[in-house]
């Protein structure tokens, strides 16, 4: 059993399948997990649940739904507050503890990328809040993005400080308090609103 130390984000974005799955390839990826809410995409149905577990299967490649626990969109309606969806309650969700948990049990012989929607890692729950999950409890993140870069979670927090306007390095803040401004600054910005709970099958629903 080897165990497995980093785990990987990505967005199906409006990827062609065999490119998609060329990017899984080159980073040895071995399990998809599906963290959208709704595993459904009107626009690529070759990233519905079905067609992507199957296409999945046949390069080799684990999947598991874990939107139910993982995904942006829940049905829990003590997540919402104001009418849009708070990261600090999902976050604290029991559902939410034990799919993390999951996922680390998983990477003791899985090489793991998160699976969402969006393109931009930063336009994303899979970064804004799972991965930073992960890397509280001191676990490597890197990012996958379209061209098949890799990003560390470090430098992608940097881009966020920026994005956000949040500054790097303050004389009275430590890191920690910046990156709480700056993911709270960008949940703002991206966390569902409206008081539907999970089942939309729009793009941003599938979040």
């Amino acid at each position: 059993m080897v165990s497995h130390d980093t785990f990987f984000t990505v967005g199906h974005s409006n990827h062609p399948a065999d490119i998609f799955l060329g990017l899984l390839r080159r980073c040895g990826i071995s399990a998809v997990a599906d963290v959208r809410s709704a595993p459904f995409s009107r626009r690529f149905p070759q990233f519905d649940k079905a067609a992507l577990s199957r296409s999945l299967k046949e390069t080799g490649i684990g999947y598991v739904f874990m939107g139910r626990a993982l995904g942006a969109r829940p049905d829990d309606p003590s997540c919402y507050a104001g009418g849009r969806v708070s990261y600090v309650r999902l976050a604290a969700r029991p559902a939410f503890l034990e799919g993390i948990a999951r996922l680390k049990r998983g990477a003791r012989d899985r090489r793991i990328a998160l699976m969402c929607a969006e393109r931009e890692p930063l336009d994303c729950h899979r970064t804004i809040l799972v991965a930073r999950a992960l890397d509280r409890e001191g676990i490597a993140v890197e990012h996958i993005h379209a061209d098949g870069r890799l990003e560390p979670h470090g430098e992608a927090t940097d881009r966020l400080f920026d994005l956000v306007g949040v500054p790097r390095d303050d004389m009275f803040l430590g890191r920690g308090e910046l990156a709480a401004m700056a993911f709270s600054r960008r949940e703002a910005r991206i966390a569902y609103r409206g008081g539907e709970p999970a089942g939309g099958r729009g793009e941003r629903a599938a979040a």
